[in-house]
């Protein structure tokens, strides 16, 4: 019996599995610009994407009930998504923390006086929460355009990828 990602699947000579993987490609700019961004957008409200990306961060990757994270972890993070420097994450943090928006607290880290901990104030976790609901409204508006037999096999699909690139990233292939 042959494996089925080595079937020929097309004139091209390649395997179903490669066909499969240029399909999800030509599916990149869809996807991760347009589908993701206007997401985003729905989400962000009145803030930039970089403090969105900062708050929801805390909110999916945080400590403390998503409330919190250390300020390293989060130039980390941004680093790799963003082209943006360290100082120019941490003047977002600070003008984050500073009234009007008053959306989290920079306090010193417990583990490392030199470092800091980023805490999410009540104002911050209920902008988080409208974020999430944003993003709940935008997303049931798309549900709502496909067909209904299909959609539990999606998320299913999603969340293997998911886990699919968290072990590649982990193991230190960014390539």
């Amino acid at each position: 019996m042959e494996d089925a990602a080595n079937v020929k699947a097309d004139a091209t000579g390649w395997s179903l599995t490669e066909r499969r993987a240029a399909d999800l490609l030509e599916l990149f700019y869809p996807v991760h610009y347009r589908s993701n961004m206007a997401l985003e957008e729905a989400m962000r409200g009145q803030l930039s994407r970089k403090q969105a990306a900062i708050l929801w961060l805390i909110r999916s990757a945080g400590n403390d009930h998503e409330r919190s994270m250390r300020r390293k972890e989060i130039v980390l993070r941004l680093q790799d998504w963003f082209d943006v420097s360290s100082p120019a994450i941490t003047q977002a943090l600070r003008r984050m923390a500073r009234p009007p928006m008053g959306l989290l607290r920079l306090v010193e880290d417990a583990d490392s006086a030199r470092e800091k901990r980023v805490i999410l104030t009540p104002k911050g976790e209920e902008f988080t929460r409208t974020m999430a609901e944003r993003g709940r409204a935008f997303v049931q508006r798309l549900m709502e355009q496909l067909p209904k037999d299909r959609m539990s096999g999606g998320i299913e699909f999603l969340r293997a990828a998911v886990a699919a690139v968290e072990r590649v990233h982990s193991n230190g292939h960014r390539q």
